[in-house]
């Protein structure tokens, strides 16, 4: 399969990136940022979503800084999971991703803005002609969502990376850059209920880095996920929990899902109410109950929602063990 035309900008410096950003939107001209393109690429050979302009982010030296609280939205997911500098439970997560081969080229930043995934969508133009559009990929035909029927107002679609639950149990922050200056925010707003929309990136920004709290080294933690092989598969269900001790008392604990909804959801609600009455097995149980109830997963990728939900609550209990 063959991509579609497109031109290739491959701006050296975040100023110049920023300025090919801002002639191309007053041309009217959409794009596409790509780093690692792993997901994107293949995606273009599908014709899903193609634009006619992509921006490489590939050159950008800045983007590459990696240490201790600061990671650079190109550095490499192979970098990451091997390097003494990064966060040992953002390590095993990076290192859960794809292949080997997959980890040199991805990057952070792709991986945390990951298309999100269905199996009405992830196929092949012909494929996708021959049953019909739907509502993320409609060709302007105004089609309908293939996983909720007779609605066209919200895409469903799933999220399936694997670094954001991780970095939302280490209170990390987003950084994002546009023509109209910086901001930045918890990645637990960053984004957005909508499987089309995914996150709350304006069409001119960018994810330049992200940022961990000082005290971020004294969690402890663990990420588990489901998937269909050990290697290359999207996770089906991917929880992430991190939590600070001291002695026998929990002094903080999060827990993070992803793969199993539109966005990673962070379960604060769900786990505060038992860390001041903590009791060992019952309290881990009682809250792989609780989010195994919250989460909403629907029909549209390998394993059936039921199996997901139930696979979810057991993750959930083997990322909590070790504070039985």
């Amino acid at each position: 399969m063959r991509t579609p035309p497109y031109v290739l900008h491959s701006p050296t410096s975040l100023d110049e990136a920023l300025e090919i950003v801002n002639q191309l939107l007053q041309a009217d001209e959409e794009f596409d940022w790509v780093a690692g393109g792993t997901d994107l690429l293949p995606n273009y050979k599908w014709h899903l979503n193609a634009k006619g302009h992509v921006i490489s982010l590939a050159k950008i030296n800045e983007l590459s800084t990696l240490s201790e609280t600061h990671i650079g939205s190109m550095v490499r997911l192979h970098d990451l999971s091997e390097s003494s500098l990064t966060h040992p439970l953002i390590r095993k997560a990076a290192g859960s991703v794809a292949s080997v081969l997959i980890r040199r080229s991805a990057t952070v930043g792709g991986n945390i803005c990951l298309d999100t995934r269905c199996f009405w969508y992830n196929q092949s133009e012909e494929w996708r002609e021959s049953i019909d559009w739907c509502h993320k990929c409609d060709n302007h035909t105004a089609a309908d969502c293939r996983v909720i029927p007779n609605q066209n107002e919200l895409c469903v679609a799933t999220y399936q990376a694997d670094l954001a639950p991780v970095l939302m149990c280490l209170n990390a922050t987003i950084h994002l850059a546009s023509p109209n200056g910086k901001r930045e925010m918890p990645i637990t707003h960053f984004f957005a209920l909508d499987g089309m929309k995914k996150n709350v990136l304006e069409t001119n920004e960018l994810v330049t880095h992200i940022t961990l709290p000082e005290n971020s080294g004294e969690f402890e933690g663990e990420y588990l996920k489901l998937t269909q092989r050990k290697s290359w598969d999207f996770p089906e269900a991917g929880i992430a929990a991190a939590w600070k001790k001291s002695g026998s008392n929990i002094d903080e604990l999060h827990v993070a899902s992803t793969g199993l909804e539109s966005i990673p959801r962070l379960h604060s609600d769900e786990v505060v109410s038992e860390i001041d009455n903590w009791n060992g097995e019952d309290s881990i149980n009682k809250i792989s109950e609780v989010i195994g109830k919250s989460i909403k997963p629907v029909n549209n990728t390998n394993f059936k929602p039921s199996y997901r939900r139930k696979m979810a609550k057991v993750l959930i209990r083997r990322s909590l063990n070790k504070l039985k």
